[in-house]
Formats: C-alpha cells, structure tokens, sequence
C-alpha cells in the first residue's frame, strides 16, 4: 500500500491509501452510531484528509 493522503505519524490517525488491486483503503475513527455489516466498518476521516486524496488522483 501506498499512503496518498493523512498528515500524521503515527498509526493511529485518518489515512488514505493505494493499493495493488486498483482499490483505496481509508483508516479512520471508528463511528459506532451506524450498523454496518459483518466484515465491514464505517470510519470517518476529515475532509481535509478526504480533499488531500482527491488531488493525489489529481482531481
């Protein structure tokens, strides 16, 4: 994976990443207030964060 977005150091802040298989993998806080299904969890990452993203895909 490459990290294409998020400002911090350590592993426990909003990141956006690339990987191999075409696809974007999004860290980010853990939002307990909606369901989501087995296997799957919904973050919430900053818009900044989001922004910085888009325009590494030149958007």
């Amino acid at each position: 994976m490459v990290q294409i977005a998020g400002d911090c150091k350590g592993d426990d802040c909003p990141k956006v990443f690339t990987t191999d298989r075409n696809s974007i993998v999004v860290q980010g806080d853990l939002v307990t207030s909606l369901d989501s299904p087995d296997g799957e969890a919904v973050v919430e990452i900053p818009r900044k964060v989001w922004e910085e993203a888009a325009r590494a895909f030149g958007r």
